[in-house]
């Protein structure tokens, strides 16, 4: 059988036994497709009044794979399309601030639906596989905290005889006011609004609401028709993905934030350590198992703490050189971590077999439990993300074996 393509990022889907000698350069051409689609950043030119098609090519750099898409500086006079490619599930961020007249843009799927710009800023959106659809500020979940909200208020969030005399300031050359007073009563007094000077209005000064003093977390707010915030309370939201802990030994708790949902886990196991020589007639040791290596996908809850053991690698084997033997290179160790229902794993590779008056056996490399993605036995390579699980080296004769790499874990969270 041939190798396939996945559906959403066109990724290699090689089967067993297939592209001997070129497994890990497609390896490393699949995880650079994943880094585009993950971290990717493609500045696109428009043609105003025409389509400009995005594509995603099988196996292949290509530009609607990235996450961000910034169009580059342009008016847009006409009608003008920008489409991704059907079939594919992904997210985008859309840079527009460089356009001019933004709203005769329409970014959609090939054969489905999009929407239109409104305004020359940054778009977040999702592709469903039919059609592109905007994640917009009114229809985002969670608040705002109050304490965030900022601005001018008009003279429209002003309602009629909301402001009353108490709280206007005495007259003075400074702050004139129009009205009538005399022994001590108040006549009806009209302010103009440029009598009022910028920011002489006082928070003191304004009317109490029902809100309660204090800070309020991603808050739920009420505003009334003055603008003034008549309700708050604390709410929650998600979070961003992020990178949050890399170790190549040890063991212990890995504690997640409040918000976190899940957990992504590049894992290696310890490599297994190389067998002892035989000491002469060049009688070798066998290599050490090379570590596994996968990445998980893994359900966590926030504020809660996940074990993890990271392995090490195998011991070394003893040459002997007056019995023409050497011991065996210790097995690497298993690299672990908990999530909700269970326990990724990937096992370390075995160590390779002392020498016995001939030439011995390697030792079998490790392998990943149940991942998400399965990049077999890493040995030496270096994927591009993390290296480690190295195969310990073979005693040669009169040699020791070599140690074998620790393993690694790299986790990210959201």
């Amino acid at each position: 059988m041939t190798s396939s393509y996945s559906s959403d990022l066109k990724l290699e889907l090689m089967v067993t036994g297939e592209n001997a000698g070129t497994w890990g350069d497609k390896t490393n051409t699949n995880l650079n497709l994943i880094q585009q689609a993950v971290a990717g950043f493609e500045q696109v030119t428009l043609s105003s009044g025409g389509t400009v098609a995005l594509v995603m090519s099988d196996g292949a750099i290509s530009n609607a794979r990235n996450l961000v898409i910034k169009f580059a500086t342009a008016t847009i006079a006409a009608s003008t399309v920008c489409t991704i490619p059907d079939s594919i599930e992904k997210f985008y961020i859309f840079d527009a601030t460089g356009l001019t007249n933004p709203s005769n843009l329409t970014i959609k799927t090939a054969s489905g639906t999009g929407f239109t710009l409104d305004q020359a800023k940054i778009y977040a959106a999702y592709s469903d596989g039919t059609n592109l659809n905007e994640i917009s500020l009114d229809t985002l979940g969670g608040t705002v905290a109050a304490a965030n909200i900022t601005g001018t208020i008009g003279t429209s969030q002003i309602a009629d005889d909301a402001v009353t005399y108490a709280k206007i300031q005495d007259t003075t050359t400074a702050n004139r006011v129009l009205g009538a007073a005399s022994a001590g009563a108040v006549g009806e007094v009209q302010v103009a609004t440029d009598m009022i000077a910028d920011d002489a209005v006082t928070a003191d000064k304004l009317a109490d609401t029902s809100v309660s003093a204090g800070s309020y977390t991603t808050a739920d707010i009420t505003v009334d028709a003055q603008g003034r915030i008549t309700s708050a309370s604390s709410g929650s939201g998600g979070g961003a993905t992020l990178f949050r802990f890399s170790g190549n030994s040890g063991s212990g708790n890995f504690t997640t934030q409040a918000n976190s949902t899940f957990m992504g886990a590049f894992m290696v196991s310890g490599g297994g350590g190389g067998g002892g020589g035989g000491g002469a007639n060049y009688i070798f040791g066998g290599t050490g198992g090379s570590g596994a290596y996968g990445y998980w996908n893994l359900a966590v809850q926030g504020s809660t703490a996940y074990a993890y053991s990271i392995g090490a690698g195998g011991s070394a084997g003893v040459y002997n050189n007056s019995y023409g033997w050497g011991n065996a290179g210790g097995a690497g160790g298993s690299t672990t971590l908990a999530y909700n229902g269970g326990t990724a794993t990937t096992n370390g590779g075995n160590g390779g077999a002392g020498a016995q008056n001939q030439s011995a056996n390697n030792g079998n490399s490790g392998n990943a439990v149940s991942p998400t993605l399965n990049f077999g036995s890493p040995g030496n390579s270096n994927f591009g993300l993390i290296t480690g699980g190295e195969s310990g080296t073979r005693g040669q004769m009169t040699s020791n074996g070599g140690t074998g790499g620790s393993g690694r874990l790299v986790i990210m969270e959201g």
